[in-house]
């Protein structure tokens, strides 16, 4: 157990770990780049329904083992998108407060999920309503390690469109904080279990999410669905394709 543990978690987030400290990256918030990757065309150019996952590495040391992920919906005909993310300063849940496709702490953002048409349509309201009903959304409702945070949020929307079969990388540091506080229940997909002791300790099994393991917020795993390794610090190191659905372009991430 003691060697499992060492090759799965410890070994790989070294790894990862001195490759993060050898890169040149930003200090600071206000020297990091926050514009537009130029991954969206404008909304009036696109005017069918969408709904977009998307995922960015996080700033500083925490950027060696964490991403921070967000939602991007878009009505049919609508001229705007809107973008849906949760902080940890002021009120958690914050609306269109960067480029929707912004590159996050100078980093370009990766697309996890891309669904369009009338599937997102209906989709839709089921995001703005789970958006609302997110019980940490009051101030002080957020908590980097071990969640609730960015993405314990977006995993509880998307519990709320399950058809979408969206799973978060390994990386989503938080994205195993269960919001409902149980200590067992349903994948976000239905589509498995999973126990959870506060984002600390568990144990998922689903056919979106695959297998992972959790140990102090650092998930070890397998997909079995659409071939891959899951890592502590590399994420997600396999088949490239997450869902895309409907007429989106099925760009391949990683992550």
């Amino acid at each position: 157990m003691l060697l499992g543990f060492l090759a799965l978690f410890i070994l790989p987030l070294g790894l990862h770990a001195a490759w993060w400290a050898a890169q040149d990256r930003p200090r600071d918030w206000s020297t990091a780049n926050w514009s537009s990757a130029g991954l969206l065309p404008p909304a009036t150019q696109k005017p069918e329904a969408m709904l977009r996952v998307y995922a960015g590495r996080v700033g500083w040391w925490r950027g060696i083992f964490a991403h921070h992920t967000w939602i991007v919906i878009k009505d049919r005909d609508a001229a705007r998108y809107t973008r849906y993310d949760v902080v940890g300063w002021g009120s958690p849940v914050r609306t269109d407060n960067w480029a929707p496709d912004a590159r996050w702490f100078g980093q370009d953002p990766e697309q996890i999920a891309s669904i369009e048409g009338p599937t997102a349509e209906a989709m839709i309201p089921r995001v703005r309503d789970a958006v609302r009903q997110y019980p940490f959304s009051k101030a002080g409702g957020y908590r980097a390690w071990p969640g609730p945070n960015s993405n314990t949020f977006v995993n509880f929307v998307l519990a709320a469109i399950p058809e979408a079969g969206i799973a978060l990388p390994p990386t989503a540091l938080g994205k195993d904080y269960r919001a409902d506080g149980s200590l067992f229940g349903l994948t976000p997909s239905r589509t498995g279990v999973q126990v959870a002791l506060g984002g600390l300790l568990g144990v998922t099994v689903g056919w979106i999410e695959g297998l992972e393991v959790n140990v102090l917020g650092l998930v070890a795993g397998v997909d079995l669905r659409r071939p891959a390794l899951k890592l502590p610090g590399f994420g997600r190191i396999g088949w490239p394709f997450e869902p895309v659905i409907g007429d989106a372009d099925p760009t391949p991430t990683r992550g």
